[in-house]
This record gives structure tokens, C-alpha cells and sequence, in this order.
């Protein structure tokens, strides 16, 4: 049993789609899909039944070991990285969702051709984390949304977007072509942990733009995209979020309509303010290079501009089993 195959396995029932769990582990589908037939192989069960994605009994149960091994793991690495021979610790890099869109696994590649020596992990960060996995040194380099507000905390602007909001396909809401601010007030937005950060908050709730007016919460509570659109399909809450979004998480039972008059707003690169780690400096200049020469592509829409850009296309939307940790 390899640790490779438990990481599969468990962003797989995490994520709800094998496509997903590939692009958080910046593998590809087929990859991940063999990683979890060869540890159901070697443990003689199936764990996952495929139509429609799901647990079996025997992965329920598989579950909070898989984590705890993973934990472990982890843990052991992190007691000894202080006497590796090299004395360098992997570069630990954050990713809230998607990150920045195409421009997350491109910048990555670009690294690890810049610096092959370089031990990278990746890390999936969910809202609370907005600014925590930086401050409290789980992240080295962090893609996430918005700018954090934080003096702790520089960023790099990456992709700028229009927003969208998530919608349960058969409400009255997935029929408009677009909606406005003051029609998402009225939606039941899902709520957050109350240890989000407020920027963070401000963001999914469109603070700004309508004056600090409280609009609707709803039922369930977030901490991940996966989390958001479960509400969606089940017709109990909506979800805002940048265009690029729609692209990374088409869900049955979820239709994504545009906002009119939202401000567009941004994805970045956050790291700790003043980092002198050379390899932190490195990463934030190939980030800005490629956001610089291919930002404006993302933010425009990937999929029609990509043809100009065949380096993303290898960086960012195929050959991604070759980032494998």
C-alpha cells in the first residue's frame, strides 16, 4: 500500500469527483483512477462505487484510518526534516479551490522545471485558512481568493474575474440569464465558519457592493467548495464565486449565472510578508512572469484563448501525473 494511493483515495471521496481529486493532487484523471483500483487490489474490497461516485461500507470504514496513516506520516516527516542531510525543508504550497485558475498547476510546472532540486508538497486549504496556513507557517506560498487584508501578508494579483453565482439548477434563479447584487440578497448564500476571515466573508457576501446590507444565509455551513455545491444540488443554499469556478466544478444539479453589476475581483499569490526564503522569491517571480504573459487569458476565459497558449495547455489542463510529489 503506497501513500500515493491513500492520498488518491481520500481527495477522491473528498473532493466527489475523480477529475476534481486530480486537479487538487495536479495529477492526471487516469493517474488517480489506478492509484484507487490498486489499493482496492491490495485490500480485496471495493471502496468506492463509481455510478454514482460514493462510499461503500468497507470505505466508510477505510476512511479515518487512511487520514490518520496520512496524519502520521506527516508528522514523522515533519520531526526529522530539521536533520535532513540537505537541511531544506519542501517548499509547502497552499491551494484554496481551484487556486488561480489554469495558472495554478502552470506556475507550478514552471517551478519545478526552474528548479528541479526543489522538493514541493501541495496542500488543499479551505476557508478558514485564508490567512492562518501562512501566519502559522502550514503554507509557505498560498493561491488563494481575495487579497488577504492582513500586514503579516504580501500578494501578487493573478487572475481578475468576473463573479458568478452558483445556483440550483431547477429554482427559478438557473432560468435568468444573469442575475443582480440585489437579486443575490435575497438568495440563501451559505454560511461559513465564524472563524473565516472577514475579507474572505466580505467577499462571498458582496459586503462592499451593497453598502454592508445583510442578505440572506443559508442552512448549511461551508468550508470548501465541495461543501458549497452540495448545497446547491440539494436546492438548499447558493454560492458565489469567480467565472474561472464553473470551469473547475461543473456539479449536477448546479448551474452557474453571472452577476451584472458585481466589481470583478482577484485571485493571488500570498506569502509572508518579507519571506527571505530565495526559493519563496523564485516561485513569486515565475508566478508573476506567467500571470504577466497569460493573466489576461485566464481572467478573459481559458478555454478559447488557450489554443494561443499551448504551455498552459501542458501546464495547466494536461500531463499534470508529472507533479506528482
Amino acid at each position: 500500500m503506497e501513500l500515493r494511493e491513500l492520498a488518491s483515495f481520500l481527495a477522491v471521496v473528498e473532493e466527489g469527483q475523480f477529475a476534481r481529486a486530480a486537479a487538487r493532487l495536479f495529477l492526471s484523471p487516469p493517474a488517480v483512477t489506478a492509484h484507487v483500483q490498486r489499493l482496492e487490489r491490495e485490500l480485496g474490497v471495493r471502496l468506492l462505487e463509481r455510478s454514482p461516485l460514493r462510499l461503500t461500507e468497507a470505505g466508510e470504514r477505510f476512511v479515518p484510518h487512511a487520514r490518520a496513516a496520512l496524519a502520521a506520516v506527516n508528522a514523522a516527516a515533519d520531526a526529522v526534516t530539521d536533520l535532513r542531510a540537505d537541511g531544506e525543508p519542501p517548499l509547502r504550497v497552499g491551494v484554496m479551490g481551484h487556486g488561480s485558475a489554469e495558472l495554478t498547476p502552470a506556475i507550478v510546472r514552471a517551478f519545478r522545471q526552474a528548479r528541479p532540486g526543489t522538493r514541493l508538497t501541495i496542500l488543499p486549504l479551505d476557508f478558514t485558512e485564508h490567512v492562518s496556513a501562512l501566519v502559522e507557517r502550514k503554507a509557505d506560498v498560498a493561491f488563494v481568493r481575495p487579497p488577504p487584508d492582513d500586514d503579516r501578508i504580501e500578494t501578487d494579483v493573478l487572475t481578475t474575474e468576473p463573479r458568478i453565482v452558483g445556483v440550483p439548477a431547477d429554482g427559478p434563479s438557473a432560468e435568468a440569464g444573469a442575475l443582480r447584487l440585489a437579486d443575490v440578497l435575497d438568495l440563501p448564500i451559505v454560511a461559513v465558519p465564524d472563524v473565516t476571515p472577514s475579507v474572505f466573508t466580505d467577499y462571498l457576501y458582496f459586503t462592499a457592493a451593497v453598502n454592508g446590507e445583510r442578505g440572506r444565509r443559508g442552512p448549511d455551513m461551508a468550508r470548501n467548495p465541495q461543501d458549497v455545491l452540495l448545497s446547491i444540488a440539494a436546492g438548499r443554499g447558493v454560492g458565489s464565486a469567480l467565472r474561472s469556478f464553473a470551469r473547475f466544478y461543473p456539479w449536477p444539479g448546479v448551474r452557474y449565472v453571472p452577476i451584472l453589476d458585481a466589481p470583478w475581483d482577484s485571485s493571488v499569490l500570498a506569502t509572508r510578508r518579507g519571506d527571505p526564503d530565495p526559493r519563496v522569491r523564485a516561485f513569486r517571480a515565475i508566478a508573476a512572469a506567467l500571470a504577466r504573459d497569460l493573466g489576461p487569458v485566464v481572467s478573459a476565459g481559458a478555454p478559447s484563448g488557450l489554443r494561443d497558449h499551448p504551455e498552459l495547455v501542458r501546464g495547466g489542463l494536461g500531463g499534470l501525473d508529472s507533479l506528482e510529489p
